[in-house]
């Protein structure tokens, strides 16, 4: 009995021993997103992401195994973000925390990633205060205003005079109207009114009345990517603005490449600014089109979908440049300045603001083989943020 006894305890004593090298052979990387209610597709298109990553890249980078716990916000709830992002840090002792589909999810745990001094990565959220808000953030996504001022510039540059300003209530889109209407006026055009709508569940025909009313010649929108974007091109086309000859002009929010198909027909002719496109044609793209469709299936990826993968990159770089180590401060000395080919095109993250610096495009919806597409036909290079 006192052998079996000694027997167990050794052995406890050595699983006991094993843990803390076990944990430090595995970098675990909190994923914070929206993986269920109406954004449920901003936290798949991103875990979908990393996945395609990890799927070309593998598992292992500098002699460690990467683990993804992901955590469901349930939609723009900050408290809940700040809560699993806790729980993350202090439970499951995650080295990074990434993702963040919707600004005030994200707004929320920079807090947590200042005081745990985690590194915290930026898949999506586009209001342009986030990477002021803590010296461990970086951005790998975009910015509304970096999508909204080319958008002005191309539009004004093409003879369009007189525009309706039309965005959802919260920081990006106050982002999107603010940014558009100075560089607009500045080229020469004229802002005839604006509207901000609920970031959720809008009641869109009484807004889109007033637009056709107030007879511009084109609408700039901006509206979270996905069921708002839908929802406001049913009305737009039931209201009769596009035979009324008006023009949508929007950021590549609305005719993300994860629902366009579903919009179909009316969005035929829309030109959009955007970062990404499953369209976009360069090797870095095909691979990444691939590998994602060896996680995500018949599943076309979109904007959300390169964020997480170019996130995945960014920690892969740090991991090997580091040796395996995740510290902090260390993992923000290889971020600040680093360069990437993504499957967008050449990306940077500025030093200063550790913001994300990269081609935007001009699209045009056009359908090809019985699909739509952002197909990209103008763009303007190296764009940093002109919301800092």
């Amino acid at each position: 009995m006192k052998t079996n006894r000694f027997k167990l305890l050794l052995a406890g004593l050595m699983m006991a021993l094993a843990a803390p090298m076990a944990s430090a052979q595995t970098i675990k990387v909190g994923l914070i997103s929206e993986f269920s209610g109406p954004f449920a597709d901003y936290g798949k298109q991103m875990e979908n992401g990393v996945k395609a990553y990890m799927e070309q890249y593998g598992d292992t980078v500098a002699g460690k195994k990467i683990e993804i716990i992901t955590r469901d916000t349930t939609g723009p709830s900050p408290d809940v973000a700040k809560r699993l992002a806790q729980e993350l840090v202090t439970r499951d002792k995650v080295d990074f925390l990434v993702g963040f589909g919707l600004t005030p999810n994200a707004m929320a745990v920079t807090a947590v990633a200042t005081q745990a001094k985690k590194p915290m990565i930026i898949m999506n959220a586009a209001a342009s205060v986030i990477t002021t808000k803590s010296p461990y953030v970086v951005r790998v996504s975009q910015t509304i205003a970096q999508l909204s001022v080319p958008m002005a510039q191309w539009a004004a540059k093409n003879g369009v005079k007189r525009v309706y300003t039309f965005v959802a209530d919260y920081a990006p889109g106050i982002d999107a109207e603010e940014n558009f209407k100075k560089a607009f006026t500045a080229a020469g055009g004229e802002v005839v009114d604006s509207a901000r709508v609920p970031l959720t569940n809008p009641d869109f025909g009484p807004f889109v009345q007033r637009i056709k009313d107030a007879r511009p010649e084109a609408v700039f929108l901006f509206l979270p990517a996905g069921e708002e974007g839908i929802a406001f091109m049913k009305a737009f086309t039931e209201r009769g603005l596009a035979t009324a000859g008006i023009k949508v002009f929007a950021t590549g929010d609305l005719t993300d490449d994860g629902v366009i198909d579903t919009m179909g027909e009316p969005t035929v002719g829309i030109v959009t600014s955007g970062h990404y496109s499953a369209a976009h044609d360069s090797p870095e793209n095909k691979a990444f089109l691939k590998a994602y469709a060896a996680v995500a299936g018949d599943k076309r990826p979109n904007f959300m979908a390169v964020g997480g993968y170019d996130g995945m990159a960014a920690i892969y770089d740090v991991l090997k440049k580091n040796n395996g180590d995740p510290d902090a401060d260390k993992a923000m000395d290889v971020l600040k300045g680093w360069k990437h080919e993504s499957p967008r095109g050449p990306i940077m993250i500025d030093a200063d603001t550790r913001d994300i610096v990269q081609t935007v495009y001009i699209r045009r919806v056009e359908k090809q083989n019985g699909h739509y597409y952002n197909i990209e036909f103008d763009k303007f290079p190296a764009v940093k943020d002109p919301g800092k």
